[in-house]
């Protein structure tokens, strides 16, 4: 595997030093090994199982001494987006017991999925997941743990009621996902409405589509995504907090070099 070093993404906005924090997805601590040779800073790490995820944190705790990577948390799905009695019974309690074992590997960023979309959920649906995000943002803060609501199908207008009654909750804007269910890539609209709200992206590609399926997880630039319009628009905002290549190491390895020349234009 080729050794990228450990490259440094900066630039001068408005007189200071602000800076771009590239990660990958990590699934095993193996894994982070191979996103530190990469030259990475952090690793996002999935936990779908926390009973699971809790056995291996020692060997996550050794790789984060070995590399010096930093740690971000990513939640489980939340099953089916109407089922509201498994989402009260298995999915909050699931999310509230990985925000408790985040601060073993001092992760303080958590992306959760909750499918808030009026065109497919009902309006009974939404307002629970709206009171299901209040509860879980005060056990957040409570932990010290930023919440982040990841975009699915989404646009920005849909989500500004769940802005409005969540005042703690942050965005994750997927890049891929916005590409989905829209003429024009979604990304456009929370950057301009809500650039103070995204606080992670998550990066990869996919050729557009009408559901589900059509989410590829491709390397950055093998889809029809147009990455240099939508990285002059994060540039445009001043975004400079962290990204996500949500690949596999060899696929982040594909598009290193086109994400870190995004990067530094």
């Amino acid at each position: 595997m080729q050794d990228h070093g450990n490259p440094k993404y900066g630039r001068k906005m408005q007189g200071k030093d602000e800076r771009i924090h590239l990660g990958g997805t990590a699934r095993t601590p193996e894994a982070v090994i191979s996103l530190y040779f990469l030259g990475l800073e952090f690793a996002e790490l999935p936990i779908e199982d926390p009973q699971k995820f809790r056995n291996d944190i020692h060997r996550y705790q050794a790789a984060r001494q070995e590399t010096g990577l930093y740690y971000l948390c990513h939640g489980p799905r939340e099953g089916g987006p109407n089922d509201l009695k498994a989402i009260e019974s298995v999915y909050f309690p699931k999310l509230t017991e990985i925000i408790s074992l985040m601060p073993q590997l001092e992760m303080r960023v958590l992306t959760m999925h909750l499918w808030m979309d009026p065109r497919f959920l009902k309006r009974h649906t939404i307002q629970y997941k709206i009171g299901l995000l209040k509860r879980l943002t005060a056990v957040a803060q409570h932990a010290g743990i930023i919440l982040c609501l990841e975009n699915l199908s989404e646009t920005a207008e849909h989500l500004a009621e769940v802005f409005s009654a969540v005042p703690l909750l942050k965005m994750t804007l997927d890049l891929g996902h916005a590409e989905l269910l829209s003429e024009q890539n979604t990304s456009y609209g929370f950057l301009e409405q809500y650039p103070d709200r995204i606080r992670h992206i998550h990066l990869h590609d996919n050729r557009g589509g009408q559901s589900s399926e059509d989410d590829l997880h491709l390397p950055v630039g093998a889809g029809s995504i147009d990455f240099a319009r939508i990285f002059e628009a994060i540039r445009t905002v001043g975004y400079n907090g962290t990204m996500t290549l949500e690949l596999k190491p060899q696929e982040i390895e594909q598009c290193f070099d086109y994400v870190r020349t995004l990067l530094q234009r």
